[in-house]
């Protein structure tokens, strides 16, 4: 008897002493990613502002050396204390949550290690277009919101000093983009050089401010604002083009793969890593890659089979980029088409989820600054207590080069039910913590947004035979990246070997299928995330 309660009471300890330890991981990791998403949130204050919190209004992210050693510490210190909870005692949905904040860690260390954040842009986009493009977020209520906004103005010159100070030790120690991924992209700087203050968008919050702010002290807020634009940003705009086409596209690099940076297969793989959180080789994915391409053609080839095409391939496609019946003739009208996509997709979407988001979102064209160089697409999104809805970007440059036939496959992808979607209704899981609920992986969202122009099919969304021919030329283009992306970064290829693979394999356009290649060797791996 009294062994049968010492055995008893032995388990009770035990379960006692269980149900503590539990209870230790799952604070500790608590307390942990609590305390590095204030340090997030105070350290990218224009993140901070996007998810709502505004302490941080009056500031730009800090891009000095000093600032850079210290992130990089700090979040050393994290992985160390992260790696010491034992993931094993937390409950199931944190456990799901410890690997993504540990992904989110490591990708944040190795930016910094591998020296990633030597190069700040690539093909379409930098950090310069992300300051470009503050004034249409940043709010303005009142008059402390505008306070808040001319320090921000005020702190411009010396983040864009910062940037190129980075570029140029990038530079010396060979991190730098290839120079033909930067000829001509200067076209995204220089509107930013005005003689007339108020034609800045850095000017735009100040054109029509609210009645509630006096007339003069708004004049007074106006004045300050178009002497911080003429003395200061309008020279550090300037100052930044004479440095990328005197400095920094003379010191292009003439080789465009990934693996021939310092450290180069390293940095690869960790790229691999970050944006498809696999740690497959290079070779496995382009093996993948091939795989999917033939897969893929037998099924194009049916529809063409399907249409009587009296040619064949190469012929069909030459057909679908040259025949006028595929193209818009104005930027409306693309727009227009775009618009009756979207909306039928509204329409269509209580066959596919049965929650929809709160945040509505609207269709507009790619800002003319980007346009030349940017995707044919792309999803915009808004704060949660923004007063803008999100955007689905439409590219209405070189209408020549916009087919027709693939538009409700990109409108699935980057409307509903793809990013939209899918990044309005996460702004919403409040039982989700932070660091999760306000990040993007590029694996899921990608992923789901490729898997959403499959969902057009089940659901009957596309109307023609072109454009399911259009949809599978999305997924082709997809399982080309595994190909091309690998195969310039790993394996020797050329950028004329890529852009022939894609002209043979999709019916993009071949400005479509220029502007696609250059940002594959411009951001490596990350096309990798959308198949994979």
């Amino acid at each position: 008897m009294k062994k049968a309660f010492f055995t008893a009471l032995c388990g009770l300890f035990s379960l006692v002493a269980s149900v503590a330890v539990l209870a230790d991981a799952q604070s500790d990791f608590k307390d942990l990613w609590n305390e590095e998403w204030k340090f997030r949130l105070r350290e990218f204050p224009m993140m901070a502002q996007s998810v709502g919190v505004h302490d941080y209004n009056d500031r730009l992210r800090d891009m000095s050396p000093a600032a850079i050693d210290r992130r990089l510490a700090y979040w050393q210190d994290v992985r160390a204390r992260l790696r010491a909870i034992d993931a094993s005692g937390l409950s199931p949905e944190d456990q799901i949550n410890y690997q993504i904040f540990a992904g989110q860690i490591d990708s944040s260390i190795a930016n910094i290690e591998t020296g990633a954040y030597l190069i700040p842009l690539n093909s379409d986009w930098g950090f310069h277009i992300g300051l470009a493009r503050m004034p249409g977020s940043v709010p303005v209520a009142d008059e402390r919101d505008y306070r808040n906004y001319l320090a921000r103005l005020g702190m411009i010159e010396t983040l864009m000093t910062q940037y190129i100070g980075i570029m140029r030790t990038g530079m010396k120690s060979g991190m730098v983009l290839p120079k033909i991924v930067l000829e001509g992209r200067d076209v995204s700087i220089r509107p930013h050089i005005v003689e007339d203050p108020e034609d800045s968008v850095f000017y735009g919050p100040f054109e029509d401010m609210p009645e509630s702010i006096a007339p003069e002290k708004a004049e007074a807020l106006r004045a300050e604002a178009r002497k911080i634009i003429e003395t200061q940003i309008v020279p550090a705009w300037r100052r930044f083009l004479t440095f990328f086409n005197e400095e920094y596209t003379p010191a292009g690099t003439v080789t465009i793969a990934a693996t021939q940076l310092p450290d180069g297969a390293a940095y690869y793989q960790a790229q691999i890593r970050e944006f498809t959180t696999l740690d497959l080789s290079a070779d496995e994915i382009h093996s993948i890659g091939l795989s999917e391409v033939a897969r893929i053609r037998a099924q194009m080839q049916a529809i063409i089979d399907e249409l009587e095409f009296a040619g064949d391939f190469d012929e069909f496609l030459t057909f679908l980029r040259t025949d006028p019946q595929f193209f818009a003739d104005t930027p409306r009208e693309l727009l227009a088409e775009a618009s009756y996509w979207a909306k039928k997709m509204d329409g269509l979407l209580p066959k596919v989820v049965s929650h929809f988001p709160r945040q509505p979102y609207g269709v507009e064209p790619v800002p003319e600054d980007l346009a030349p160089f940017f995707t044919t697409g792309r999803y915009s999104s808004a704060p949660a207590d923004s007063t803008r809805a999100s955007m689905y970007w439409v590219n209405t440059y070189n209408l020549p080069s916009r087919t027709l036939y693939t538009l409700p496959a990109l409108t699935l992808h980057e409307a509903v039910p793809g990013h939209h979607l899918q990044g309005a209704l996460a702004e919403e899981l409040k039982d989700q913590p932070p660091f999760r609920r306000h990040s993007y992986i590029s694996a899921f969202g990608e992923g789901w947004a490729l898997y959403a122009e499959h969902l057009g099919e089940e659901i009957g969304f596309y109307e023609t035979a072109y454009e399911r021919f259009g949809r599978l030329t999305y997924e082709m283009w997809r399982a080309c990246r595994l190909v091309v992306d690998t195969g310039m970064h790993a394996k020797g290829w050329t950028r004329e070997r890529a852009l022939d693979f894609m002209k043979a394999n999709t019916a993009l356009s071949e400005h479509e299928i220029t502007t696609e290649i250059d940002r594959y060797i411009s951001w490596p791996a990350q096309a990798l995330s959308y198949k994979l």
